[in-house]
């Protein structure tokens, strides 16, 4: 089943694009807050879930940020507004090393989590033996850093294959259409998209080309005789 998230902290471009219906949720993160912006360290968390549930998000997801000491606190103010506020928020934590160790103490509170910032297969076994419920594979950056992001991918789902509780792969950071179809072609159906994508998702030039056209037959008052 595919499953499309928006990636923005823009309030406006939620507004904008989630009435569509295309959209399951949201994702964020303290550099897409720093693009709309915003400060995520004085975000106002109660208004930003409330309004995500408001435009009709299932589930928002939140990134830790500062202290790892401070990630459980965050992690359960996070998930009670969401349970207040009937959405799912999904905690997205970094794969680095002293992130990785506060996972258990955030899978205790029983939450979604998400393992983002994936860069290669070898990453996966991380989320499948924590027991994460999604890992983001940064597609586009993987390709500009010279990474074969399809072999990887590949790896990535033949992991989830032999799992007992396999780790939804979340491809993040798409940079075009074209992308976005090769990653479909390949078998892959859960993406988080720029609003800028979103828009050019909804607008192909000859779709619009061809509803101009029936709308001037619909008007024409038929065929003269």
């Amino acid at each position: 089943m595919m499953r499309l998230y928006l990636d923005s902290a823009d309030g406006d471009a939620w507004e904008r694009l989630l009435p569509y219906g295309i959209f399951h949720g949201i994702t964020t993160n303290p550099l897409l807050a720093q693009r709309a912006g915003l400060s995520y360290t004085t975000m106002d968390w109660a208004e930003l879930i409330a309004r995500a549930a408001r435009y009709g998000a299932q589930e928002i997801h939140l990134q830790v940020y500062g202290s790892p000491d401070t990630y459980q606190g965050q992690a359960q103010k996070w998930y009670k507004l969401g349970r207040d506020h009937d959405i799912d928020v999904v905690v997205k934590i970094p794969l680095v090393k002293e992130a990785i160790a506060v996972v258990p103490e955030i899978k205790s509170l029983g939450g979604k989590i998400l393992m983002t910032a994936c860069y290669g297969a070898s990453q996966v076994p991380i989320a499948l033996a924590l027991g994460a419920d999604y890992i983001a594979p940064y597609v586009g950056r993987m390709v500009e850093q010279g990474i074969d992001a399809m072999a990887e991918l590949k790896a990535m789902n033949m992991a989830n294959q032999t799992a007992d509780h396999p780790c939804a792969l979340l491809l993040a950071s798409i940079r075009s259409l074209e992308q976005l179809r090769d990653l479909m072609g390949a078998g892959h159906h859960i993406f988080t998209l720029s609003p800028d994508l979103a828009e050019a998702l909804l607008d192909h030039p000859m779709s619009i080309k061809a509803r101009n056209e029936f709308e001037k037959a619909a008007l024409s008052g038929g065929l003269k005789s």
